[in-house]
C-alpha cells in the first residue's frame, strides 16, 4: 500500500508455522526486535501459544501486554475495536507491534466466515498508522482454504523463515465473498416488529430464549442486544423487522432482519468518537455477544447473533 507521503507505514504480515519451533522462531525475534527498537508490544494468541512465547522471551515477556485470544477474541468482530484498535490507541506516539492470532484449528464453521473478515479489515483500520499486526496460521492443522484465504486478507506472507509478497492479496472481494446468505430452521419463533412493538420485540426475545434455556445471567445481554438492533431497524432499516429466536447446539441464535443495506464493512468494529452521536449499536452488540454474522445486499440486512445457553 501506499499513501501521500509513500509507504504506507502500516504491515500486516501473515506467519505460517509447522510446530512450536517455527511457532517460537517467528515470534519471540519478531517481539524481541520491537523491545530493542522501544515500541509497545501486545501478544493476543490462544494460551498454550501465550506460554511458548513468554518462555522464548524470558525476562524481556515483562515488556509485553499478553492477552488469552480465546477469550478476548471468543467473537472475531470485537477484535478490532477492542483489541487491536484498544492497545495503538493507548500508546499515541510510540510504533506499535502486535501479535495476533484469530484463526486456530477450533474454531467453527460459524464463526470462521467472521475470522477471515476480520483479518480482511484489519488492512482498512490501521492503514496509515505505525502498526505491525504479525498473524500466525498452522500451516499444519488448518485447512489448505483457510490457508488460501491468508493469503487474500494478508499482504505479504512468511513461510519457513521467508517473508514475500501475496500475489493473492485481495482483501476487499474476502469480505464481499463471505457476505454469505444466512439461513433459519423452520421451528425458529418469529415476530414481525414495527416502532410501537419494540417494547414486545424485547420481551418476546426474552421469553424464548428461557423457554430455551439461556442462563438467567445472560437474558440481559440478550435484551441489549435485541434492543439495539430492532431500534437500528426502525430507524436505519426501513422503520420495521423481523425479529427470529431459536437454539443450535449449545447456544442461543437471535437474528434481526429488516428492509435496510448496511454499506460500511467496518460497522460495529470501529471504536467510537467522543462527539459521535450515534453509530455504537453493532459495536455493543459484538461486546456483548459470543459471535455476530452478518448478510447485507440492496434487498435488506440480516444481523445474527450468538449466546451460550
Amino acid at each position: 500500500m501506499s499513501t501521500a507521503t509513500g509507504v504506507d507505514p502500516f504491515a500486516h504480515p501473515a506467519l505460517f508455522y509447522r510446530g512450536e519451533e517455527q511457532y517460537t522462531a517467528g515470534t519471540v525475534p519478531f517481539l524481541l526486535e520491537g523491545l530493542a527498537a522501544g515500541e509497545a508490544l501486545a501478544v493476543a494468541v490462544p494460551g498454550p501459544h501465550l506460554d511458548l512465547i513468554r518462555g522464548g522471551l524470558g525476562t524481556g515477556a515483562t515488556g509485553v501486554e499478553f492477552l488469552d485470544m480465546t477469550e478476548v477474541g471468543r467473537n472475531p468482530g470485537r477484535i478490532i475495536p477492542g483489541v487491536l484498535r484498544a492497545f495503538a490507541d493507548a500508546h499515541p506516539g510510540r510504533r506499535v507491534r502486535i501479535i495476533g492470532e484469530p484463526i486456530w484449528a477450533g474454531r467453527s464453521a460459524e464463526e470462521y466466515p467472521a475470522c477471515v473478515q476480520h483479518e480482511a479489515l484489519i488492512n482498512a483500520a490501521f492503514e496509515g498508522r505505525e502498526v505491525t499486526i504479525l498473524c500466525p496460521y498452522d500451516a499444519d492443522g488448518l485447512a489448505p482454504e483457510v490457508l488460501a484465504d491468508a493469503h487474500a486478507t494478508h499482504p505479504d506472507v512468511i513461510d519457513t523463515g521467508v517473508r514475500r509478497d501475496s500475489d493473492a492479496y485481495d482483501p476487499e472481494r474476502v469480505v464481499a465473498r463471505y457476505n454469505q446468505p444466512l439461513t433459519y430452521p423452520p421451528g425458529a419463533a418469529t415476530l414481525s416488529f414495527d416502532a410501537r412493538a419494540l417494547p414486545e420485540a424485547r420481551d418476546f426475545a426474552v421469553r424464548e430464549a428461557g423457554r430455551l434455556g439461556l442462563a438467567a445471567d445472560r437474558s440481559q445481554d440478550l435484551t441489549l442486544a435485541v434492543a439495539e438492533l430492532t431500534t437500528n431497524s426502525v430507524v436505519h432499516g426501513g422503520g420495521s423487522g423481523t425479529l427470529r429466536i431459536w437454539a443450535e447446539g449449545e447456544r442461543v441464535v437471535c437474528e434481526v432482519h429488516d428492509g435496510g443495506r448496511l454499506t460500511d464493512p467496518m460497522a460495529g468494529r470501529r471504536p467510537p468518537t467522543r462527539d459521535q452521536p450515534g453509530g455504537r449499536g453493532l459495536l455493543l452488540v459484538h461486546y456483548i455477544t459470543d459471535l455476530v454474522r452478518l448478510h447485507t445486499t440492496e434487498a435488506g440486512t440480516t444481523v445474527r447473533f450468538y449466546l451460550p445457553l
